[in-house]
């Protein structure tokens, strides 16, 4: 029997019903694959354009939020940070969280985040650090990943200061973020400067070879894609995408030894173009004996959970996230 595996110039028929009003009122993305520098314009347009629609509610009562710039890698600018305590975040012994916001290696920024670190240390204590890390195409790898190092480098030589139990401290991210999460894991395995607890990794960006079915079956212009995809790719790697010696630094998909990396966490919908990718690297951690967790949600898309938080689906897919998160460093949720 043949399988066939057609390219969904439209994912409506497939979606969670959930999903269905919001996709549909979603303006498709007019991208080139030719053109990098345009289609990475169109991202940022359309992502500027999405955050402003976004309805921000005060931060609950005892949450605080800090910016700070941290010693950046090597010869490069400060880093950027933004520090999140919760009412019930420990003054001694707090476990910690660094977290990668996403944007497809060229966009995003600390408010993007801001929702979701606020209710990680309300509801778990947790203390949050969010990287503020310099994006492609402008700074190609490795200076994105670097950066996130250096915010994690920091968070260990400050725990003491932070509060924060030195052996309880995960890295995190959605998407892009979870993909250079997944890099830092990596990096911080191979240096031994830091020990990480944890990996954290939401629909993560992984391999730039972009070979995978779900890769080539999700080209709807309403989402993430295919194209999307490859300009993002493009603009981190400097129009080496799908070269021999990448970097597992910079496409953990190309890591030939996963041993010795931190418990992980996976979550990714059947509509991702990430599906399968993010699939086999939990196959593969499984295999080098990493204790891993993957969740698969039938009809949603990329990034949809944030977008459409009230669909049922999204309900469950966050409350699934933050138990294994709180599973993972020992703390329990509280509304």
């Amino acid at each position: 029997m043949t399988i066939t595996n057609p390219a969904l110039e439209t994912i409506e028929p497939y979606l969670d019903a959930d999903h269905l009003e919001a996709y549909r009122a979603t303006e498709p993305a007019p991208l080139r694959a030719d053109d990098l520098e345009g289609a990475v314009q169109v991202l940022r347009a359309r992502s500027a354009a999405r955050q402003a629609g976004i309805v921000r509610a005060p931060r609950p009562a005892g949450v605080s939020a800090e910016d700070r710039a941290v010693p950046g890698p090597a010869g490069a600018p400060p880093v950027g940070v933004r520090v999140y305590r919760g009412a019930r975040t420990p003054a001694s012994g707090a476990p910690a969280l660094l977290w990668i916001h996403g944007g497809g290696m060229v966009m995003g920024d600390l408010d993007q985040s801001d929702a979701y670190c606020t209710d990680v240390a309300h509801t778990l204590g947790v203390l949050v650090v969010s990287v503020d890390y310099r994006v492609a195409p402008e700074h190609p790898f490795p200076a994105p990943v670097e950066d996130c190092y250096a915010a994690l480098l920091w968070l260990r030589r400050s725990a003491a200061d932070l509060g924060v139990d030195a052996a309880r401290i995960a890295i995190g991210g959605s998407s892009a973020g979870a993909g250079l999460a997944a890099g830092l894991a990596l990096i911080a395995r191979d240096r031994g400067e830091v020990s990480v607890a944890y990996q954290h990794l939401i629909y993560p960006m992984l391999d730039d070879r972009c070979v995978t079915p779900s890769s080539h079956r999700i080209v709807d212009p309403r989402v993430w894609n295919r194209t999307s995809n490859l300009a993002g790719w493009n603009a981190y790697l400097a129009g080496r995408t799908g070269a021999e010696d990448v970097s597992p630094y910079a496409a953990p998909a190309r890591a030939t030894d996963l041993a010795g990396l931190p418990a992980t966490y996976i979550a990714v919908g059947t509509l991702d173009l990430f599906m399968d990718e993010d699939i086999e690297y939990a196959r593969r951690l499984i295999a080098a004996g990493v204790r891993t967790e993957l969740h698969v949600y039938p009809g949603v898309f990329h990034a949809s959970p944030t977008y459409i938080p009230n669909a049922a689906v999204s309900k469950r897919w966050t409350a699934d996230q933050r138990a294994a998160l709180g599973r993972n460093l020992g703390v329990s949720a509280t509304e």
